[in-house]
């Protein structure tokens, strides 16, 4: 049996120590595949760290957590920072991992990325939630750093293509850790005391870390929650944010956001102009069209014979009147042709007729034509018609014939 005897602690603390002690686990950067990733209520971050043959427990803690720029997530595939030692406990070694990054892709483009992805997802780049800008707004504000090229270049453009608008600064920073806060208040405090008609939020040119404060969420929101419409102008034209996404318009620089916020005062100045030119050629051919007809009713037989004239018309309604005549004649006519054809028929038709021909007719003295015996009894008086008259009869017998 070996002298020597250790305990499970000593193994291990032994181990640690080695490993502690190679400068070459000190400070290593491993590429692998994140998988069993947590998040703790302590706000550690534990994971495993994983390619084709192997795998390696890893440890975050919340400290060296909160200075990533992107979400870790599971498949997600990334290089770890830190150093590789034994975790006593369960006597494994593991990677205390310092930092992070996205393997092939920078941090700041995850977490650009992740964040589009989900605010993409709440409908905060939905077309039909844009509002259209005003044509031409009374005043503008801008939300950009006062001390910027970028607001200088801006009030230049918008004096010269249309100095009729007010224009409002609303000073902030815009990089740094306050200057998500700061854009996000003052598009909120424009809001709230209605102070433009249309905002421009942006600033100039800079790295992707100079124009991160654009990338911010509680500025997307902001934006998205205005009721004034918004120009988001970042950076230049290559550059892209998350608040060019939720604006309602996406200029390529702030010299554009200027051009594209009010119209151009020479063009309207033509375009005024146009109009001016239009009207006074219309009006002039209405007093074209009016003269001409001036010159035909001034050459008119009214005006050069009123006499004359009221003879003509008085010949026009004797003709009418005519005409209505004799319309009304050929009705009357046929109508009364009509009438006679119907009372013809109707006389044909009589059951007096038949008594010209020798026949009678018998009514109860209620008016009932008599048309069987069965209808009076004897004794009952009766009327019978004649051709030239009638004659009053009492039942004295009756005789019902067998059919």
């Amino acid at each position: 049996m070996p002298q020597n005897v250790l305990s499970i602690t000593q193994l291990t603390e032994y181990i640690r120590n080695k490993l502690d002690m190679d400068p070459n686990l000190g400070q290593v950067a491993v590429r692998g595949e994140i998988s069993n990733y947590k998040v703790y209520p302590s706000g550690h971050h534990y994971f495993t760290l994983k390619d084709e043959s192997a795998a390696l427990k890893c440890v975050m803690f919340k400290g060296s957590a909160m200075r990533l720029r992107f979400r870790p997530e599971n498949g997600m595939k990334v290089i770890a920072m830190g150093k590789v030692t034994v975790y006593p406990r369960d006597g494994a070694y593991q990677l205390y991992c310092a930092a992070m990054a996205m393997d092939g892709v920078g941090d700041l483009y995850a977490a650009f990325e992740q964040l589009k992805k989900k605010l993409a997802a709440e409908g905060l780049f939905d077309p039909a939630h844009k509002k259209p800008l005003p044509k031409y707004p009374g005043t503008i504000g801008i939300v950009t750093s006062s001390a910027g090229a970028a607001v200088h270049d801006m009030l230049r453009i918008l004096r010269k293509r249309y100095p009729l608008s007010k224009v409002r600064l609303l000073p902030v920073r815009v990089q740094g850790a306050e200057a998500p806060g700061e854009i996000a208040a003052a598009i909120r405090y424009a809001n709230h005391y209605r102070l433009a008609d249309l905002l421009i939020v942006g600033r100039g040119g800079g790295s992707i870390e100079d124009l991160w404060a654009f990338n911010d969420e509680q500025v997307a929101h902001a934006i998205y929650d205005s009721q004034i419409p918004v120009i988001s102008a970042v950076g230049h034209e290559p550059d892209v944010t998350i608040s060019d996404y939720v604006a309602d318009l996406r200029a390529a620089t702030p010299s554009n956001a200027a051009e594209l916020a009010v119209p151009d005062q020479d063009a309207l100045r033509q375009n005024l102009d146009a109009m001016s030119a239009a009207m006074a050629s219309a009006l002039n051919r209405q007093l074209k069209a009016a003269r001409q007809h001036l010159g035909v009713l001034s050459h008119s037989a009214a005006l050069k014979s009123p006499t004359g004239y009221i003879e003509q018309r008085e010949k026009s309604l004797e003709l009418l009147k005519n005409r209505l005549i004799a319309a009304q004649n050929q009705t009357i006519t046929r109508n009364n042709q009509r009438y006679i054809a119907a009372v013809s028929k109707l006389d044909a038709l009589s059951p007096l007729k038949v008594l010209t021909r020798g026949y009678s007719m018998a009514q109860t003295e209620d008016g009932t034509v008599l048309r069987s015996v069965r209808q009076v009894e004897l004794g009952e008086r009766i009327a019978v018609y004649l051709s030239d008259g009638s004659l009053s009869a009492t039942v004295m017998d009756k005789k019902e014939e067998a059919r």
